[in-house]
């Protein structure tokens, strides 16, 4: 499941970058908010590529967390902290979207269904 969201979610980034390019003008502000939002996608993907790569080669580790979550699972969660940077992805896209609408509004379905699907993959 996480794989097909993945591939649908990068196939949604390239959709909606080629619908940028075509687009008259967008405001240097609008631009960078999207490119951030759009850097700070790529680098949670990336992560949770990683991580399950690394569950997938250190069953050990895994065996021992779990372990460990079930014997307190607050510690568990309150192990490893928030990544600012990727956390409230869907959020974010929400307000880019509102700002997008009203200059945009062929782009702003797409931002919108984006908005959406990090919000089904629970970024």
């Amino acid at each position: 499941m996480l794989n097909d969201d993945t591939a649908n979610l990068k196939s949604h980034l390239k959709t909606l970058h080629a619908n940028l390019a075509q687009t008259e003008q967008v405001d240097e502000e609008l631009q960078g908010l999207l490119l951030q939002l759009d850097g700070d996608i790529q680098a949670l993907l990336d992560k949770r590529a990683a991580a399950a790569q690394a569950a997938l080669s250190d069953e050990a580790l895994a065996e021992q967390a779990a372990a460990a979550e079930r014997d307190d699972p607050a510690a568990a969660l309150l192990a490893e902290p928030p990544d600012t940077t990727t956390y409230g992805l869907a959020e974010r896209s929400q307000e880019i979207t509102a700002k997008f609408a009203a200059e945009h509004p062929r782009l702003e379905p797409a931002l919108r269904e984006l908005g959406r699907m990090l919000s089904n993959m629970g970024i």
